[in-house]
């Protein structure tokens, strides 16, 4: 079975908050690292929840959230779990 060559992740965010600027740039890192090595590449989609006052309540207290694959990451500051994550959705790697 061949995989499509890109997926899109999703990174939750709102204005000022230093921690989604973190986890923007861990990210990023992240899936950089994954195309040095050959791994399954991904688009990053960013989603302001201040535009939508449904997903402001669901996030505020959670961003920065990483959603891909029908799988969520909510307070995605750690690289270890954001790693897990992109191995668990782009991968299908259960960790």
């Amino acid at each position: 079975m061949t995989l499509p060559s890109r997926s899109e992740i999703v990174l939750y965010t709102r204005d000022g908050c230093h921690l989604c600027d973190e986890t923007r740039a861990m990210l990023q890192g992240l899936l950089e690292d994954r195309a040095t090595r050959g791994l399954r590449a991904a688009t990053v989609r960013e989603q302001d929840i201040a535009a939508d006052p449904e997903l402001e309540r669901a996030f505020f207290t959670a961003i920065p959230v990483l959603e891909a694959g029908g799988r969520r990451l909510e307070l995605a500051t750690s690289p270890s779990a954001i790693r897990r994550f992109l191995a668990e959705t782009l991968d299908g790697v259960m960790a």
